[in-house]
């Protein structure tokens, strides 16, 4: 027997698993409850493509404000939780000056 082949005393071999073709492996993890989440208010802002949808929410536990970036159906989620938003905003206002500047020449 091959080292990498010797069953485990935690689980069966590799070998030995029986797989049900109903169901995929990634689905034998029980799915997590929904948790209940209050919108507290929803802004949109289309630029170029791209529409970002900021809705702060809230759950029991706390608040946060949850960004979405929509490009042609395709949806990515960023969350930052309220005790954030402040520095949040400040580095997303230097952010914005700096873009806003003609950029450096080179010497």
């Amino acid at each position: 027997m091959i080292s990498n082949e010797r069953p485990s005393g935690y689980s069966p071999s590799f070998k030995d698993r029986s797989y049900n073709s109903d169901r995929p492996s990634y689905q034998s993890a029980p799915l997590r409850p929904r948790v209940e989440e209050d919108t507290i208010k929803t802004e949109t802002i289309q630029i170029e493509r791209k529409t970002f949808i900021l809705t702060l929410k809230e759950n029991p536990r706390g608040r946060f404000l949850r960004i979405t970036e929509d490009v042609n159906g395709r949806r990515d989620n960023v969350i930052i939780p309220s005790t954030g938003l402040e520095d949040f905003s400040k580095i997303l206002t230097a952010m914005a000056q700096a873009g806003s500047q003609p950029p450096s020449q080179p010497s």
